[in-house]
């Protein structure tokens, strides 16, 4: 199992980095992707989402006017009204489903990220699950507060260590770099292991400590952009302070500081020790002239794996792939250890080398049918059953007020205004005259005409409210409970009104066949924001951090549960519950819904069901 150590900053560059230590116990570190980065990438996918929906758009609205052989007209017309439908599901998936599917069977990496170099990894380097992506995902509604601008994600990105949105410490996740590796300054030994050289094959000895060298090396590379006036000043400095143990600095000039540099540069590349090492770090320059080819030949194989995959090399590629980045694993193991905290190119180099092989070699490949199905079948119902304590708190917070807000308005209707939305007693004020006529409780045209748009249009809304009571959760839980309680005033105010009309028959009618899945999905929704709520409110023995970690992997399969009742709940409020069916018939749909919720809940009760292991299908 891989662990992650604390983000830190490397004097090299202003980036991040975190450490991840593999299971073969060797320690790299993955670069964290910054703030631009990461806005850049998410305005590439924005621009495709939009492209997206406007083509489909088009293309739906053409054949629905091709299949009639008219224009499409609107709500009254059947081919405008599966144009909305079409439309409608299109849209929800554009905004909930685009990053989900795209990290989750994509490797973490949306058209945008892939854009950027940028890639979504679990905490440990491993590939993000399927729920990882839709935990940080879904959390995306807070982040992108207020309104689309995403000003809480930016400022969670900016202050966090390890560049973290809401969304990636809820789902345990990290957004890496995965740029191009660079190449060690100063070039690399021949293959057979021997520098070239002018001077031949005689063996050199360092003259200059690791520090001065970096100085030096600085100096070097730097000395086009400085003043010639301070060069030559910086020049005598350092060529007064070496000159006792070099002798070809007997002049000043920058020009034999330079002869100085490849003299020491050369001694490195061959692997001799620097002049103050003592014990393993006389080891370091050895480990590097010695494995320098190799991680060159592995970089060449990372390159062309990372833009394919392995699945695409012949088999006996990939082993020697595997077993390359295994002896790789271990000379970063044994540089580090030469090293002793400093961070040299070479260690730089080696690391990124190992970043990309891990992130490859424990990349998932796909998502099992069988997988997906046991998580929908089995490991579902098992945390709605588990998890009843916070589902019944969303339920006392959705049905409580519902009835205060029903007794009140029953008691005293000057509180109905408070209580009822103008346009829901506008419907109610109508429903009591068609009523009196002898008419349905909607129009016609909602009953027929709008079956599809309304089945997509109410799934999908419903669907938005249960995750948005969800992801209110990181607010401590106070915007799950105003979700909740919300929602339960406007249940129980309606019918009271209703009621007070003489018509409450209409709006139960209305609501029954659908309302057991709709009202069940509601309180899932609510009991996984009180989930991420119990996290950071009661971690218990775990750090808050893990502790909504493991939450959120509990509350995303409640969330999984809600939208599979919500689509169900669409599909009948569409087309069954505004139907001209009578009130007993629509009540015995209520009942069958009830029925079909029990053996879906109650199912896998089996004790092996019960003991797998929590993270086995994450």
């Amino acid at each position: 199992m891989a662990t992650v150590q604390a983000p830190r900053a490397v004097a090299r560059s202003l980036e991040q980095y975190v450490d991840v230590e593999t299971p073969e116990q060797v320690v790299f570190s993955y670069t964290i992707a910054g703030v631009g980065s990461r806005a850049a990438a998410a305005m590439i996918d924005g621009a495709i989402c939009v492209g997206g929906f406007l083509l489909l758009f088009l293309i739906t609205a053409f054949l629905a006017g091709a299949f009639d052989g008219k224009p499409v007209r609107g709500d009254s017309d059947i081919s405008g009204q599966w144009v909305a439908a079409v439309l409608t599901i299109i849209q929800f998936a554009i905004i909930w489903g685009y990053y989900v599917l795209f990290e989750a069977l994509a490797d973490g990496q949306t058209p945008g990220k892939k854009r950027l170099g940028l890639r979504v990894v679990q905490d440990g380097g491993y590939s993000v699950s399927f729920a990882a992506s839709a935990v940080r995902n879904l959390v995306r509604i807070i982040d992108m507060q207020p309104a689309i601008l995403y000003g809480v994600g930016i400022i969670s990105v900016a202050v966090s260590r390890s560049g973290k949105r809401l969304g990636d410490m809820a789902a345990g996740t990290l957004v890496v770099r995965e740029r191009s590796v660079p190449e060690v300054k100063g070039g690399a030994p021949n293959e057979d292991g021997a520098a070239a050289s002018s001077s031949g094959g005689a063996a050199l000895s360092t003259l200059l400590t690791d520090d001065e060298y970096d100085l030096l090396d600085r100096f070097v590379q730097r000395r086009g952009a400085i003043d010639p006036v301070q060069r030559a000043q910086f020049a005598a400095q350092l060529a007064a302070r070496w000159r006792s143990r070099a002798p070809e600095l007997e002049g000043s000039d920058a020009a034999a500081l330079i002869r100085l540099h490849e003299r020491e540069q050369l001694a490195r590349r061959r692997g001799t020790a620097a002049r103050s090492d003592t014990g393993a770090r006389r080891e370091q320059h050895a480990i590097v002239a010695a494995g320098m080819p190799r991680w060159r030949r592995f970089g060449t194989a990372l390159a062309a794996a990372q833009r394919g995959g392995l699945k695409r090399l012949p088999e006996e590629q990939v082993s020697a792939f595997v077993a390359e980045y295994r002896e790789l694993s271990s000379d970063l193991a044994r540089l580090r250890t030469a090293s002793r905290g400093r961070e040299p190119d070479a260690l730089f180099y080696l690391g990124r080398l190992v970043a990309g092989g891990h992130n490859l070699f424990y990349r998932r490949r796909t998502l099992p049918v069988g997988t997906a199905w046991r998580y929908v079948a089995l490991d579902v119902p098992r945390e709605i059953r588990r998890s009843w304590r916070p589902i019944l708190l969303a339920s006392l917070l959705l049905y409580g007020p519902a009835a205060i807000a029903y007794t009140a308005v029953r008691v005293d209707p000057s509180v109905a205004p408070m209580v009822v939305p103008p346009s829901l007693a506008e419907r109610a004020r109508s429903g009591l005259k068609r009523g009196n006529e002898g008419s349905e409780f909607l129009p016609t045209e909602m009953g027929r005409g709008r079956g599809p748009a309304m089945a997509t249009w109410l799934m999908t809304h419903n669907a938005s409210v249960a995750y948005s009571a969800f992801a209110a959760g990181l607010s401590f839980g106070l915007g799950t409970a105003y979700a909740l309680v919300s929602n339960g005033v406007m249940l129980g105010g309606p019918l009271a009104y209703y009621q007070r009309l003489g018509i409450l028959g209409q709006i139960t009618g209305f609501i029954a066949p659908h309302g057991v899945f709709e009202l069940t999905a509601i309180t899932l929704g609510g009991g996984a924001g009180f989930l991420l709520a119990a996290a950071l409110l009661l971690p218990g023995t775990r750090t808050r951090r893990a502790a909504l970690v493991v939450n959120s992997r509990r509350a995303i399969r409640l969330v999984a549960g809600a939208t599979l009742l919500l689509l169900g709940a669409g599909l009948i409020e569409g087309n069954i519950s505004p139907s001209p069916l009578p009130n007993e018939a629509k009540y015995f749909v209520s009942l069958v819904t009830a029925l079909l919720l029990v053996l879906y809940v109650t199912r896998g009760r089996g004790a092996e069901a019960e003991v797998r292991d929590e993270t086995a299908y994450e």
